[in-house]
């Protein structure tokens, strides 16, 4: 089956009611994109990021009745209909289009990210299989990946860990496969923690790994935290995350562009011996060894 593809130029207060109706005139997907190039970082938890140039994106069958559609949502908008474009589009396996694109990849020496339906590049290795799914954390944001290379430097054999804001869980597996003892993998969003289950599963280290919400973390000191959040985050939660960290314990934060690094580094420094560890693109990694 073919498909046609109905592209409407949005602002961010309008974004989500266009999506809205796209999906109420018969759409079988909508998606919104940056119309403008505009970098958007991962967002606060509870926050829905959007660009101040946004194109909403509806999917339709071929066979649809596309002036129809249009008429409904002029008549929704009052009228006013914002700038359009309607494509062809060819039939294809949109998930496994995506997923093809997802190849190996290795993060230091020895640590590699395999998805389905690869065999690993390096048998003797320490290989993941993750495949991209709803939650945050396939490898290929450099955020992600300054985090799997330092674990990949400094493996944390026999240790206890946190891995705050674990996303699809990637780091908190990466360590147990590297031979973390204990991973605390914790998430505010109900759905990574289901993913970081599934993937630990997966990979065979869930007996290893404790998903959890921030209010049900255990309160025991650890030799290493991980966060991979955002700055500001990282700055708030700062007294919370230097208290969870055991004296000469490594902390290393991520999700911090080049120039919050000095802002974030400032609010831990009371605590560590904290600097910039890697720089990927715009990004920083920073670790640190807790006084």
């Amino acid at each position: 089956m073919a498909w046609l593809q109905l592209e409407l130029e949005a602002s961010p207060a309008s974004a989500e009611a266009l999506s809205d109706l796209l999906h109420a005139a018969g759409a079988s997907a909508v998606t919104l994109q940056d119309a403008a190039d505009q970098p958007l970082y991962e967002p606060p938890p509870g926050a829905t990021p959007l660009w101040s140039a946004t194109r909403v994106i509806g999917l339709f069958e071929s066979d649809t009745d596309i002036p129809n559609v249009l008429a409904q949502l002029r008549a929704q908008l009052g009228g006013d209909l914002p700038a359009w474009h309607l494509n062809p589009l060819e039939d294809r396996d949109w998930v496994r289009a995506w997923m093809d694109e997802f190849k190996p990849m290795r993060f230091g020496k020895r640590l590699w990210i395999t998805p389905s339906g690869y065999t690993p590049p390096d048998p003797s290795g320490v290989n993941i299989l993750l495949d991209p799914g709803l939650a945050f954390g396939t490898g290929t944001h450099p955020t992600t990946a300054m985090c799997l290379r330092w674990l990949d430097a400094h493996p944390p054999e026999g240790l206890d860990l946190i891995d705050f804001g674990c996303g699809s869980g990637i780091l908190a597996i990466a360590a147990a496969c590297l031979g973390a003892r204990h991973v605390i993998a914790v998430d505010t969003d109900p759905q990574a923690l289901i993913a970081t289950r599934d993937n630990a599963r997966k990979n065979q280290v869930e007996a290893r790994i404790e998903p959890c919400l921030p209010d049900q973390c255990p309160s025991a000191q650890v030799p290493l935290l991980l966060a991979n959040i955002l700055a500001g985050p990282l700055m708030e939660l700062a007294p919370q995350l230097s208290a969870r960290v055991q004296s000469s314990g490594h902390i290393v934060l991520s999700g911090i562009l080049a120039e919050q690094a000095e802002a974030v580094i400032n609010c831990y420094r009371s605590r560590f011996d904290i600097q910039i560890s890697e720089q990927q693109a715009d990004w920083v990694c920073l670790s640190g060894v807790r006084h």
